[in-house]
């Protein structure tokens, strides 16, 4: 796999940037990743859904006399959730420099926090935008942005900490999770940090205090004493040495590697602390030396990098978001319904025997010209005899014709694998014999057996 294509993959979702990264360079590519606009529109299928504390409180009001009428508000939520996943998914596939989509996404499996249980659609996309407009500013400032939704104080039970009848679960996974890590503050800390954080509860645009359920007493916080509120809290964790680290190692695996060496995360961290935490400069430093490395095959593909790399691949006329809504969620990557606070596991995790199994699944179906959300499975040998007879749904690889056999295989397997052992190129030229005519018929359904005999090879699912 050349580097361009590896970089296109690992800061988007396909193949698709290769071009643009190999003409304009790196850094020109990642100028133009942080330059890229979003809009703040708050989008028209989220438009009806309760947006502040008293609208949610008048429809409960209203649901309570009417059963029915409940049901159907839920079932409405329901969709409107499946739209709002709809619409991110094609954010990923649309934007032309989509870095932007892919770190909100890393926010977003950091700074956890489920529809499952908020149960409010503003909320859940108020919490994404703020993800998206700070995905490349200050680890500092998102911190105290992202803790202060109504979607964080809901979802880590913050609504239920109250002065006298603390709730930990915001103050632990703030320490725990979001910042220091586990070995890095005391019980005690936690503790102290739930009564400062008391109070702190839905409001109308963002969580607010509420002073009846404060906590007004000093306290001891990473060996600092007083009675700290929210900002002050976290001002107080930037100061541990520790904090670079955590969010450093996090941002190595998601992008590079399942398994960065302790050195690494040490240098990468101690450079974020010298930045003050400006995630922008993080990126630039890591991407531009990394860039330089032979790293490829380093990390296993999540399912979004996964079934969007096919799609781009195949050219699918038609993307169905919601159809690649319910494929990641199947290979456990539910968008806002991660499975716990920790947010997905990745790494080894993401290739199970049964999402591997899943995975060869989609894409007999795809290359056999079935669209996403169809349920027959083409098994193996049917595919071999029957590729894109009945190319329903418009499939078309990109390939050079005016190319033998050895130069297709060569141009297919270097945007797919990392690498193409011996007996994997022997494999190849039986499917793609020496004599192959692009002029013949059959050619096109030839070279689609060729790249579905690929994407089931343990090398594809590894960038």
């Amino acid at each position: 796999m050349d580097k361009y294509t590896l970089w296109s993959l690992r800061l988007g979702y396909s193949a698709k940037q290769a071009k643009t990264i190999k003409a304009a360079g790196i850094n020109s590519f990642l100028d133009n990743s942080f330059a890229q606009e979003f809009s703040s529109e708050i989008p028209e299928f989220i438009q009806n859904s309760p947006k502040s504390f008293k609208e949610l409180q008048a429809l409960r009001k209203k649901l309570k006399s009417s059963p029915e009428e409940a049901k159907a508000v839920l079932k409405k939520e329901q969709q409107t959730h499946s739209d709002l996943k709809a619409w991110w998914i094609g954010k990923m596939l649309e934007d032309e420099f989509p870095l932007r989509e892919k770190m909100t996404c890393f926010w977003h499996n950091h700074y956890v926090a489920t529809y499952q249980k908020v149960k409010v659609n503003n909320w859940i996309f108020q919490h994404n935008q703020i993800l998206r407009e700070n995905a490349f500013g200050n680890f500092k400032v998102l911190t105290k942005k992202i803790i202060q939704t109504n979607a964080m104080v809901t979802y880590l039970d913050n609504t239920d900490n109250k002065k006298g009848n603390l709730n930990e679960n915001l103050s632990r996974e703030l320490l725990e999770l979001f910042t220091l890590g586990i070995g890095n503050y005391s019980e005690e800390d936690i503790k102290n940090g739930a009564k400062g954080l008391a109070g702190l509860g839905i409001g109308e645009n963002g969580a607010t205090y509420r002073k009846i359920f404060e906590d007004g007493d000093n306290f001891s916080y990473l060996g600092r004493s007083g009675n700290f509120k929210v900002d002050q809290l976290i001002e107080i964790i930037f100061h541990h040495p520790k904090v670079p680290y955590l969010i450093t190692r996090k941002i190595l695996k998601w992008f590079i590697y399942d398994d960065p060496t302790d050195d690494l995360v040490q240098y990468y961290g101690s450079y974020l602390k010298e930045v003050d935490f400006e995630i922008k400069h993080l990126l630039t430093k890591i991407f531009t030396e990394e860039f330089s490395k032979n790293t490829a095959g380093s990390k296993i593909k999540n399912p979004l990098e996964y079934i969007l790399q096919l799609i781009e691949e195949l050219n699918l006329p038609v993307k169905n978001e919601k159809a690649i809504g319910f494929f990641i969620k199947d290979q456990g990557m539910d968008l806002f319904n991660q499975p716990n606070v920790k947010g997905w596991d990745g790494g080894n995790s993401w290739l199970t025997s049964q999402i591997f199994l899943q995975r060869n699944t989609i894409i007999d179906a795809l290359c056999n010209g079935r669209s996403l959300g169809q349920k027959r499975v083409v098994k193996d040998d049917e595919m071999m005899e029957s590729t894109a007879k009945n190319n329903s749904i418009g499939v078309k690889l990109n390939w050079n014709k005016n190319q033998n056999n050895k130069q297709i295989i060569a141009e297919i397997g270097n945007r797919l694998l990392f690498q193409i052992s011996e007996n994997d190129q022997l494999d190849f030229e039986k499917i793609l014999k020496y004599d192959f005519d692009a002029a013949t018929e059959g050619s096109e359904n030839a070279v689609l057996r060729l790249f579905n005999f690929m994407t089931k090879l343990p090398e594809f699912q590894l960038i």
